[in-house]
């Protein structure tokens, strides 16, 4: 085992698409972060296939920012591009949703989550500036839509600009002690369009996909399943478990 940094932030997705939330604790369950992805809208127009509703089809999606009251599980509101505060479960946003997408979506809740590869999105801050110094874009961590941003110590970052890439088949554990929470580490990250997505405006920069094919075969982060469940802080230091 050895030490490989410090949890920098911490962040969970109430609506999938829509902007995440920075949170200082979270309690990590085996179905990931504590209302991560728990809810998303769906396309009624979609027979086959994923159904949700997603910033790939509405790239807008992603400005619209879930707000909930301290100590919530689920956000009660959303506040649209507009400024309006509007109630998560309530008509007139599901109808907003609607015209904006051209055909009818409805609001679903799936306790597990709903999440496109694993329950848990983890990169370093290594990888985040190394795509965005190859973009020419300033960074900004809501782009890559991760759980945990890892901080490195100097010695085990420097020079290496995905470090995260070498955790793949390790366990990670946040915190000291066998009984930490931990997670396995299962496949690198493959970035979509999301990334290249302004998160205040939602404008397309394709520059830093292209800087992520270019530097590291369009992958950026890893995904990995829960092992051990717990409560994670900002500022608890990450291991490496081989």
């Amino acid at each position: 085992m050895h030490e490989v940094g410090y949890i920098r932030a911490i962040y969970r997705y109430p609506v999938k698409s829509m902007a995440g939330e920075g949170l200082g604790s979270a309690t990590l369950g085996w179905h990931g972060i504590e209302g991560d992805r728990r809810l998303a809208f769906a396309r009624r127009d979609i027979r086959n296939g994923m159904p949700w509703l997603t910033a790939g089809s509405l790239p807008a999606l992603i400005t619209y920012k879930p707000l909930g009251a301290e100590g919530e599980r689920l956000p009660s509101l959303v506040r649209t591009p507009a400024g309006e505060e509007l109630e998560i479960w309530g008509e007139p946003l599901r109808a907003e949703l609607t015209k904006a997408h051209g055909a009818p979506v409805e609001l679903m809740e799936l306790r597990s989550g709903i999440f496109d590869e694993a329950s848990v999105s983890i990169i370093t801050c290594a990888a985040i500036d190394s795509v965005s110094a190859a973009a020419g874009v300033p960074s900004d961590v809501r782009r890559f839509r991760p759980n945990f941003v890892i901080e490195g110590a100097s010695e085990v970052i420097n020079g290496q600009p995905f470090p995260e890439d070498e955790w793949v088949g390790q366990t990670i554990r946040f915190g000291e002690g066998a009984e930490a929470p931990a997670v396995s580490v299962w496949m690198r990250d493959v970035r979509c369009v999301m990334l290249n997505l302004d998160p205040e405006t939602a404008v397309q920069d394709p520059r830093l996909m292209k800087a992520a094919v270019r530097l590291n075969e369009n992958c950026a982060g890893v995904y990995a399943a829960v092992t051990r469940t717990g409560t994670v802080s900002v500022g608890d230091r990450v291991f490496v478990v081989r």
